[in-house]
């Protein structure tokens, strides 16, 4: 992996997550209204506008923490979303975060960065391993279980599931 490559992959670690539970109304509930829990708002905002981003001027982490143009247009609607929420919490507790006016939007805008976030590791993932090494999904594979039934040869097989789970219970667990 290359130096530019980790580097990415280390900042995007801690943004993709905090993206992700922004989405998230329940994990929200559950877990920042939950005083006894690892994570809460203020984790949020340190990481997505002081350690591995600046949501109020995201261009500066293209490249860094964000992949692509379009993860930095949404990571700016973010900041601004969050702090418009921000404005409406005076006490600046979590719990005043999510009965915020604006909070519906800032989960619909992290729902659609997260969206991208996730789409833009999973090509970036298929690059490093080798495109070639990655099975293009609408092909059916012969010795696996698929729509065919076919087995090598051609010769049908409508038992074929029912092989490679006898087969792999079979196999002794460590």
């Amino acid at each position: 992996m290359s130096e530019p490559a980790r580097l990415i992959a280390n900042h995007r670690v801690h943004v993709v997550p905090v993206v992700l539970a922004l989405a998230n109304p329940p994990w929200q509930r559950d877990v920042w209204l939950d005083p006894s829990a690892f994570e809460d708002l203020d984790h949020v905002f340190h990481t997505l506008f002081d350690d591995f981003c600046d949501a109020d001027e995201p261009e500066r982490y293209l490249g860094v923490s964000l992949r692509s143009d379009e993860e930095v247009v949404l990571m700016r609607e973010l900041g601004v979303a969050l702090n418009a929420a921000a404005a409406e919490a005076p006490n600046d507790t979590d719990a005043e975060y999510l009965q915020a006016s604006v909070w519906p939007e800032v989960v619909a805008i992290a729902g659609r960065l997260a969206q991208v976030m996730v789409a833009n590791d999973l090509r970036e993932l298929a690059v490093l391993l080798d495109e070639g090494a990655v099975p293009d999904p609408c092909q059916v594979v012969r010795g696996t279980t698929g729509s065919t039934g076919d087995q090598r040869g051609g010769r049908p097989s409508s038992d074929m599931a029912s092989s490679q789970v006898s087969r792999a219970a079979a196999r002794k667990r460590p």
